[in-house]
This record gives structure tokens, C-alpha cells and sequence, in this order.
């Protein structure tokens, strides 16, 4: 019964593959499945192909066939699947496929989901990139933006900025009184050189006459006393 079965899935098989299945034995053959994506300006590679092995066990089709998969043959790798690297996923996403259809011929509905699974793989990973990419724009569009706009201005920073410009202005006041008291102390020193004695006394700037300054006028009186009575 087993072996009816699978010489019939064959034939329908063929009919179904032509080109893309090869027999290894009269229980073990191969289909290529080639991926069909939708046309991608960022991924411009050949969609890949993926190598189905089949081999039926005896009890085929009331027991699962045996499965495997391989990339074909000197075929260029694609950026976004690898059959090496995805090939465990893909045959463990057929386990469910494979236990629905137990008892029934089911190796073209495989080849469906296989086919599904890649290509959607394939879809998820160009997406996955492309809002990558798009994140990196939006990235340096917000650092452009922060050239034009600014620190976002909100409780916390206005507080910040409001203390650091009250200390700002507070050292200006305190250095431009400085200044002026500097200016006014330099300005009142060159007036008291230039004023005379009777300025200096009118103004209360002259302070007592130094002793020997006195003496010296006394002396000075003197001779002239003596001058007058020769």
C-alpha cells in the first residue's frame, strides 16, 4: 500500500516539477525551489534557490518522510539567507505541515511551505534592515535638529538656566562696582595733586602743618627780620 502511494506521488510529481526534480533512487529524490521575492531597490541580489532531499521510508505516507536541505550547487550567496545557517528553522517550520497530512501523499504541500517560509524570511529580514536604516536616519535628522533648536526647555533646565544667569549678572554688578570705585579713587587722587594750598585747606583736604615745615618758616621769618633792620 505504502510503496503505491509513493510511485503515484512520484508520477504527480513529475508532472508538477519537470525541470526541478532529479531522482536519486526510486525512494529518494530532489526538488529545487526557487524563491519568488517582490522586486527590492536595496536588494537587488538573484532570490536563492533551496534543494529539497525527499526520501520516503517504508511505511511513506503513513509515516514522515525523511527531509533535508542544501543550497544549490555553486550558487551565489544572498545577503539575507543562508541555507546553511536557516536551515534548522525551516525544517522544524515543516513539523506541523508534516504531522497534518500524515496518511496522505503531502510532499508537494512541503514544497509550498517551504517555499512560503524562505520567501517570508527573506521579506522579514528586508524590513528588519530597512527600519534599521530608516532608525540611523531619524538618528542624524534629531542631532541635526538639536543645532537649530536646542536644549527642550522644561521645569528643571529653566531653574538651572534661570541660577546660573542670576550668578552670571550678580559677578558683572560686583566687577563693575569695582571698576568704579577704582576709577573714582584714581580720579581723586590726580584732583588733590592739582589743587593748591587754599584749595586744599577750603576743602578740608589739608591736614596740620608738619613740624618742620614750621621751623622752617620760622627760620625763614627770621632772616627775613634781620634783613629789614640792616
Amino acid at each position: 500500500m505504502g510503496r503505491e502511494e509513493q510511485v503515484e506521488e512520484r508520477e504527480v510529481l513529475d508532472s508538477i516539477f519537470p525541470e526541478e526534480i532529479t531522482d536519486i533512487s526510486e525512494t529518494e529524490y530532489r526538488i529545487s525551489v526557487m524563491l519568488d521575492l517582490p522586486p527590492d531597490d536595496e536588494d537587488t541580489d538573484e532570490p536563492p534557490t533551496v534543494i529539497l532531499h525527499v526520501k520516503y521510508p517504508d511505511a511513506y505516507p503513513d509515516e514522515a518522510p525523511q527531509l533535508d536541505l542544501s543550497p544549490e550547487q555553486n550558487a551565489a550567496s544572498h545577503p539575507l539567507f543562508s541555507v546553511a545557517n536557516d536551515k534548522d528553522n525551516l525544517l522544524s517550520g515543516l513539523e506541523e505541515t508534516i504531522q497534518e497530512n500524515l496518511g496522505m501523499a503531502m510532499v508537494f504541500t512541503l514544497v509550498t511551505t517551504l517555499k512560503e517560509k524562505a520567501e517570508q524570511l527573506i521579506l522579514d529580514r528586508r524590513a528588519e534592515k530597512a527600519r534599521a536604516h530608516e532608525e540611523v536616519l531619524l538618528a542624524a535628522e534629531r542631532e541635526e535638529n538639536k543645532k537649530f533648536h536646542g536644549t527642550p526647555v522644561t521645569r528643571e533646565t529653566f531653574i538651572k538656566w534661570r541660577e546660573g544667569f542670576m550668578k552670571e549678572m550678580e559677578d558683572e554688578a560686583a566687577r563693575q562696582e569695582e571698576e568704579r570705585l577704582a576709577e573714582l579713587k584714581k580720579a581723586r587722587g590726580k584732583e588733590e595733586k592739582k589743587l593748591t594750598g587754599k584749595q586744599l585747606w577750603e576743602r578740608g583736604l589739608a591736614g596740620k602743618v608738619d613740624e618742620g615745615d614750621d621751623e622752617e618758616g620760622g627760620l625763614a621769618e627770621g632772616v627775613e627780620s634781620l634783613k629789614v633792620a640792616t
